[in-house]
């Protein structure tokens, strides 16, 4: 039974290895305190999604969507391809404005642990 279920398991392993990276991202994100580290975190998942994305669009035996002599060909779907670009764009930009308002936080309260930010809070 074993030996049937194994070559499944090794044939997509890429998208294991998304959930793996999804998960270490989403337990950065919920529990770390550190602002930074949970915008790492969000940076790891965001990460994640991209490769399933990608892996999810990869064709068997698919080539670069160029036209050719052979009518037969199986071709790659770019569109996934591109539209991964523009998320990192979007990822790039989500980060920077991240950063920003955490260099902001720490200008106005002096950290950046979130625990100490709610007590500060909590205290006003």
């Amino acid at each position: 039974m074993i030996e049937m279920l194994l070559p499944g398991l090794f044939l997509r392993y890429n998208y294991y290895m998304a959930v793996i990276i999804m998960l270490i991202g989403l337990y950065a994100m919920i529990a770390k305190g550190n602002l930074i580290k949970k915008i790492i975190g969000l940076n790891i998942f965001q990460t994640a999604i991209f490769l399933f994305y990608i892996s999810s669009s990869d064709i068997i035996g698919g080539t670069a969507p160029i036209l050719t002599s052979d009518p037969a060909s199986v071709y790659v779907n770019p569109l996934p391809h591109v539209l991964i670009l523009t998320a990192i764009v979007v990822a790039v930009s989500t980060t920077a404005v991240g950063l920003a308002l955490v260099i902001r936080i720490y200008e106005a309260y002096g950290t950046i642990e979130e625990d100490e930010l709610i007590a500060m809070e909590a205290k006003e």
